[in-house]
């Protein structure tokens, strides 16, 4: 389920910000590329978000989740991050978001955005986070070492 946006390299961002990279896919995610594509040398800050599968969750040891996605969304993510280069000054933005079975430790999601000044970048990563946890359909279901489970309505 991967829908890859990315620009060609070199290329010179359009209006308020760019779309470097938005995917939804069930592949182990990479830093490396999140960060290699929110690059310009215009940036004088990039911010970076990783979330990781953590152990534990609401005091209970998490054994394993799963991630699942509705199939608009990539569309979505690529909507939420159309709205956060409109409403701030960005350069770039990538995300990827995983689905499919996770373990402890392994990555769930990247997110950067890179902007001429640092508060800016911070600003956009955080919003870009925040807004695809509320408002892309991904759907976190973990499994608890004591043998119960829980589904998370929005990742």
């Amino acid at each position: 389920m991967s829908e890859v946006i990315a620009s060609p390299a070199g290329s010179v961002p359009a209006g308020p910000g760019v779309i470097r990279l938005a995917d939804v896919r069930d592949t182990p995610l990479s830093v490396d590329e999140v960060f290699g594509a929110v690059g310009s040398p215009a940036a004088g800050g990039t911010a970076l978000f990783v979330g990781t599968v953590r152990d534990a969750d609401h005091a209970r040891a998490v054994r394993n989740l799963s991630y699942s996605a509705h199939p608009t969304a990539g569309r979505e993510l690529r909507a939420v991050m159309e709205k956060v280069a409109a409403d701030l000054p960005v350069l770039a933005l990538a995300a990827v978001h995983r689905v499919g079975d996770l373990e402890i430790g392994d990555l769930a999601v990247v997110v950067a955005a890179s902007s001429p000044h640092r508060a800016e970048a911070f600003e956009a990563c955080r919003r870009l986070i925040d807004d695809l946890k509320a408002l892309v359909p991904i759907w976190k279901h973990q499994t608890f070492a004591d043998g119960g489970d829980e589904w998370v309505g929005a990742c």
